[in-house]
């Protein structure tokens, strides 16, 4: 037999051997243990979770020689037939290339028949929303009223793309993440059983780009060893994954923290001339500043953050140079920018161009203490004295000359060629010289456009 890879040769064989889909294997346990197994069900989630490995299990424990049982033995030639995909009861398919109506028909025609071998016929058909509109269609009935001893298995990792009529047929299960420390112990068996020499800090970087798929941890793991040999170095596994250097998103962050855009233009060299993507680049730079604010805000994260004790330590010296607000100002922003990094036509002058202004961040003032340095600067000045500047404003109007005798004056001096070009001062040039109306403009930035009385 060839090489075996391990995500087929660490496959779960047995519901008490998944991992981190406790309330879907509780289920179905109980089902077939109390003899309530449904006809039909819907297995739900993102890749790599366990979906088809649950169904496998399901039709084992439905057709072993020693059950129905919850356990199957994994040794009768039952478990083995369907272990190794060629057992005659057990069809297997992939929605995407038998999503036609005519293949639906083919399985029709097929169950029209008792099992050959097995107790059950079992029907498992993965990515089932690839399925077309009329196989849909034609599934309806025979899901609603299957024949005895037949159970259909859907697999996907679109729920919302299956009709609702083939939902409501189906007992559904939503198959979750597996979580970083399940991925993290799994991982840690492996390399065990397998004599591979491992780091944690490098487990944790396996676990961490697996995001939630342990699939994708067991091949990656394969892919470091086909690199490394058994002895796997950190190093080693930054170039396979091709993460960000850590040193780098430093370098960033402190150019912004510290409010030096001149730095920008050179780092931003230097990810291009590490052959970084500038969009995978920008994403890994919100991650780190989320990190940031994660050390900032919460005092024990060795359970959160996948990082030993050094990058911790300086994850949380860089943190200490800025408040929490700050970092999540940084973060909210970077956040909003990434829609349009994605489809700017310059990616690198949005890039730069963003970041210096996230550089500007800090002399944002905010607006509580704008509101405090007005009421320092009026500070004494109440409504009174307001009212006191009006009255005496109102006091220089009274003691104006009255209106007809100012025009009068006006005529007269207008038909006097000696006063020509000769401009007199007006009573209201006279009461806007005066200090303590001065003093109230400046304080209210008033602008007075006459006090002349209005003639009714």
């Amino acid at each position: 037999m060839g090489y075996l890879v391990y995500a087929r040769k660490y496959r779960p064989k047995t519901f008490e051997e998944m991992i981190g889909q406790k309330a879907v294997v509780q289920t179905l346990y109980n089902a077939i243990k109390n003899d309530r197994v449904a006809h039909a069900y819907i297995f739900s989630g993102m890749r790599g979770v366990g979906k088809t490995t649950a169904a496998r299990i399901l039709a084992k424990a439905l057709n072993c020689k020693k059950g129905p049982t919850p356990v199957p033995c994994n040794q009768c030639d039952f478990c083995l037939e369907i272990d190794e995909d060629r057992s005659l009861d057990v069809i297997e398919m992939d929605g995407a290339s038998h999503g036609l109506i005519d293949d639906v028909r083919v399985i029709q025609e097929g169950l029209q028949y008792k099992p050959v071998h097995c107790r059950n016929k079992i029907i498992i058909i993965d990515e089932v929303h690839m399925l077309g509109r009329f196989a849909f269609n034609a599934l309806l009935k025979t899901l609603e009223e299957p024949p005895e001893n037949t159970v259909f298995i859907f697999a996907t990792t679109e729920f919302h793309k299956v009709p609702t009529t083939i939902v409501s047929r189906c007992q559904c299960f939503n198959f979750k993440r597996i979580v970083h420390k399940d991925i993290y112990e799994h991982l840690k068996y492996i390399a065990k059983e397998e004599s591979i020499s491992i780091t944690s800090a490098g487990l944790n970087l396996l676990a961490e780009a697996a995001d939630g798929s342990l699939r994708d941890a067991q091949s990656l793991l394969d892919q470091a060893v086909a690199f490394s040999g058994n002895e796997i170095k950190e190093d080693d596994l930054k170039v396979i994954l091709a993460t960000v250097n850590q040193e780098l998103l430093f370098q960033f962050s402190g150019a912004v923290i510290e409010e030096k855009p001149d730095r920008i233009f050179e780092l931003v060299e230097k990810v291009i001339d590490s052959g970084y993507d500038l969009r995978y680049f920008h994403g890994q730079l919100i991650q780190h500043f989320r990190n940031l604010l994660l050390v900032r805000s919460v005092k024990d994260t060795e359970d959160i953050l996948p990082f030993g004790d050094k990058d911790l330590e300086k994850l949380r010296n860089e943190a200490t140079k800025a408040s929490k607000e700050e970092i999540l100002r940084y973060l909210d922003v970077l956040q909003e920018w990434e829609q349009g990094l994605r489809y700017t036509s310059h990616p690198r002058i949005y890039l730069e161009s963003s970041l210096i202004k996230l550089c500007h961040f800090k002399q944002i003032v905010p607006l509580k203490r704008i509101i405090e340095q007005l009421k320092e600067k009026n500070e004494g000045f109440s409504p009174r004295s307001a009212s006191r500047a009006f009255s005496q404003v109102r006091e220089k109007q009274d003691e104006r000359p009255k209106i007809e005798e100012t025009k009068k004056i006006k005529l007269k001096n207008f038909g006097n060629p000696s006063n020509k070009g000769i401009k007199k001062e007006s009573n209201t040039d006279k009461i806007l010289k005066d200090p303590k109306v001065q003093d109230f403009m400046d304080t209210f930035k008033a602008q007075i456009i006459s006090v002349e009385e209005k003639k009714i």
